[in-house]
């Protein structure tokens, strides 16, 4: 099963900001998504969310289409995103935050904060505490925790490690490497392109709007002319 980007185009305020971009991510596969500031990477994920129109093309999921749809019917389909900086309810507590993600019913509810504490132990052991006092990288936790409560089939992830210190980065990356084990399907947006190349089992690069390559990550780590051209042009 596969969520599937056909040649799809994404406007902000209204000027095109990618083109005709072509990708897929499967479950169980981690897909990386590089390319240089203001390439588009973001704006690509936040039209899956539904929050930024597609123009042209198509986004569909196991062949249905969800192209500009609701972010609502999105995360109904078994999508979560977590976009950039880290983003929680700063006076929510851990717990509250988490709640907050999810509208099953309570037992439901229940249930996926005990698999969301069950990944993030740290997050169980200061559940009450408010969210805006936490660091930087508990914050990242809860924010992915909160996706998480959604139990997505298929999860967005924007910069991930931005700000954050090598050993919560590589924290953050075990869990990614057990959802990606488990089935989940991942596309990673990472400022870091070795830890990117190192995780993913897929890898595109934005360029100048569109998609400049799109291959095994063993191609770029043996042709990194590949990432530096791509890079050096925007």
């Amino acid at each position: 099963m596969s969520l599937v980007f056909s040649d799809v185009s994404v406007e902000k305020g209204g000027k095109t900001i990618v083109s005709d971009v072509a990708l897929s991510i499967t479950e169980g596969q981690l897909t990386a998504l590089l390319g240089a500031n203001g390439a588009g990477k973001s704006e690509l994920v936040l039209a899956l969310a539904g929050v930024l129109p597609v123009t042209r093309g198509e986004i569909a999921i196991d062949g249905a289409s969800i192209t500009n749809a609701t972010p609502e019917t999105v995360r109904g389909h078994g999508i979560a995103v977590v976009p950039q900086g880290h983003q929680v309810l700063t006076k929510l507590s851990i717990d509250d935050n988490l709640r907050a993600a999810c509208s099953h019913s309570t037992a439901t509810v229940q249930g996926n904060l005990d698999y969301v504490y069950g990944i993030f132990p740290e997050l169980a052991e200061r559940k009450g505490q408010l969210a805006g006092t936490l660091s930087g990288g508990q914050q990242q936790m809860v924010a992915l925790g909160h996706a998480l409560m959604l139990r997505p089939r298929f999860l967005a992830l924007d910069e991930m490690s931005l700000g954050l210190a090598p050993l919560v980065v590589h924290r953050l990356m075990a869990v990614v490497d057990e959802l990606v084990a488990s089935g989940t399907g991942i596309l990673l947006i990472e400022q870091f392109t070795d830890l990117a190349l190192k995780h993913a089992d897929y890898a595109v690069v934005l360029g100048r709007g569109g998609v400049a390559f799109s291959g095994l990550p063993e191609t770029l780590k043996q042709n990194p002319d590949i990432l530096k051209s791509t890079y050096l042009s925007e």
